[in-house]
C-alpha cells in the first residue's frame, strides 16, 4: 500500500504506511549503507534547519532513496546527543519534509527509561520516522532480561521500526546473540547495529541475521556481508554518497574483492587521518570537515569538540583531492 500526502498544491507519495507494516516490509526499507546525517549548526551553535532541507534534497539527488539507503537523523556521529529535546523532532521534521517520502527516515534517541523512551518513539513516529535507532539503556546496568523487557515493551508500545544500537563501549553487558533471538517475536524490532567487545564473538550474528538486519558498526562490511548482513555505517557517505552506493552494490553482487578494495582505498586512508584528529580532540569531526571541503558546510560542532583547524582542512582537502573525490579540486602550490 503506498499512501500519498497533499499539501497546497503539492501532491507526493510516500513510503508504505508503517503502521500497517510487519518486520519483513520493513526490513526491505532499513537497510543499505546508512546515512548517518551530520546536524547542521550556524556560528552561534544553533539549530539550521534550512540547510538540513536543502541536504536532504542534494542527498536525494545523489542517489540516496528507497532501495539504496537510509537517512538517519540524530544520531551519534550526526551530534543527537548535543540536541535537546526540543531541537531533535525539528531536526526530524525538517529531513521527513524534503524527503517527500523519496527515502526512509530513521532517528536516533538519546538513551532513557523505558517510559521516556516510548514518549520519544511515538513523537517521532507522529514526525514521519520510519524507524528508530535506540541505545542500549546503558545508565540502568542493564542485565540481559532487562534489554529483552525494554525493547520489547517499546516494540509493542509503536507501530514503525527498531534498530538496537549496541552501545556495549560505554559500559553496559553486550547484547548477546541468544538476547536477541528472544525478541524475534518483537515485531518492530528489524535492526541491530552490530559491533562486539574484543573477547566475544562477532561471528555469533550468524544466529540471528535472519531475523532482523545486521547493521555492520565494526568498520568491516565486507565480512559483515559474507555473513548475512544487510547494512553498515559509514562517516563518509553524506559527503560522497555514490562511493557507499558503489560499494554496497558490489557486495549484493557478491564482488567481495572489489568492495573491499574499494572500501579500503577511501575509507582506510579517512580513517588514518581520523585517528590522528582524535588525539586533539574528540566527538565526531570529520564528517561535518569532509561536508565543509566540499563546499556544503554544516557548521561547527559543539563544545567541547574542536573544529578542524586551517592546517588540517588543508591537509583534508588534499587527501580528498589524492582520492579523486567528486567536488573536490586538486590543492594549487603557492
Amino acid at each position: 500500500m503506498i499512501e500519498r500526502v497533499t499539501s497546497g498544491d503539492a501532491t507526493w507519495p510516500i513510503c508504505e504506511n508503517t503502521q500497517l507494516m510487519n518486520r519483513d516490509q520493513l526490513k526491505r526499507l532499513i537497510q543499505g549503507p546508512i546515512a548517518t546525517l551530520p546536524s547542521a549548526f550556524d556560528g552561534s551553535f544553533q539549530l539550521d534547519t534550512a540547510v538540513m532541507a536543502d541536504l536532504t534534497e542534494w542527498w536525494i539527488e545523489r542517489g540516496l532513496r528507497t532501495g539504496t539507503s537510509v537517512l538517519k537523523v540524530a544520531a551519534a556521529m550526526g551530534e543527537g546527543p548535543d540536541l535537546n529535546d526540543d531541537e531533535w523532532p525539528r531536526l526530524l521534521r525538517a529531513v521527513v519534509d524534503a524527503a517527500r517520502g523519496r527515502v526512509p527516515v530513521v532517528s536516533g534517541l538519546k538513551t532513557k527509561n523505558t517510559l521516556h523512551t516510548i514518549d520519544d518513539a511515538r513523537r517521532a513516529a507522529d514526525l514521519g520516522a520510519t524507524g528508530l535507532q535506540i541505545d542500549l539503556p546503558i545508565f540502568h546496568h542493564p542485565t540481559q532480561d532487562d534489554y529483552v523487557r525494554y525493547f520489547g515493551d517499546i516494540s509493542a508500545a509503536i507501530d514503525i521500526g527498531i534498530i538496537i544500537y549496541n552501545t556495549w563501549w560505554f559500559g553496559a553487558e553486550s547484547i548477546a546473540p541468544e538476547t536477541l533471538i528472544r525478541l524475534s517475536d518483537a515485531e518492530h524490532v528489524v535492526g541491530v547495529k552490530w559491533a562486539t567487545p574484543p573477547e566475544t564473538d562477532y561471528d555469533a550474528m550468524r544466529q540471528f541475521a535472519h531475523i532482523f538486519n545486521v547493521i555492520d558498526n565494526s568498520g568491516d562490511p565486507v565480512r559483515a556481508h559474507r555473513m548475512g548482513a544487510r547494512g553498515y555505517i559509514s562517516s563518509i557517505i553524506p559527503a560522497w554518497p555514490e562511493h557507499d552506493l558503489q560499494v554496497w552494490a558490489l557486495l549484493e553482487e557478491r564482488r567481495y574483492d572489489e568492495a573491499q578494495a574499494l572500501y579500503d582505498r577511501i575509507n582506510g586512508a579517512l580513517r588514518r587521518f581520523e585517528g590522528e584528529l582524535a588525539r586533539e580532540s574528540g566527538g565526531y569531526r570529520l564528517p561535518k570537515a569532509l561536508m565543509e571541503v566540499i563546499g556544503r558546510p554544516v557548521g561547527p560542532p559543539r563544545p567541547p569538540t574542536l573544529p578542524l583547524s586551517a592546517e588540517q582542512l588543508h591537509r583534508l582537502h588534499g587527501l580528498m583531492a589524492g582520492l579523486d573525490w567528486p567536488g573536490v579540486t586538486p590543492l594549487v602550490a603557492a
